[in-house]
């Protein structure tokens, strides 16, 4: 069991989630064991952004993809942990 936990957590982390927030124009991508990889900016979105408003839309798309590579997370190791917190 041990090893197959071992293994499922070295799946997540090869993993990939990706979240967007103001219609697509900002996507963050996270690991399924919750290491931001990648964050894009659509350049156009930010022609008519000011700083708060961009602030929202990226604390927005991270909490989104955090909360989808903790589901999948929670989908990969549930039936191993056997509802034990990961």
């Amino acid at each position: 069991l041990q090893n197959q936990m071992e293994e499922a957590q070295a799946a997540l982390a090869e993993e990939t989630v990706t979240a967007t927030a103001g219609g697509g124009a900002i996507s963050i991508t996270m690991t399924g064991d919750q290491k931001c990889t990648d964050v894009k900016i659509d350049p156009a979105f930010l022609e008519d952004m000011d700083a708060e408003m961009l602030q929202d839309m990226v604390l927005s798309a991270v909490n989104l993809a955090l909360d989808k590579s903790r589901e999948l997370q929670a989908e990969r190791m549930g039936p191993l942990a056997g509802g034990l917190p990961f």
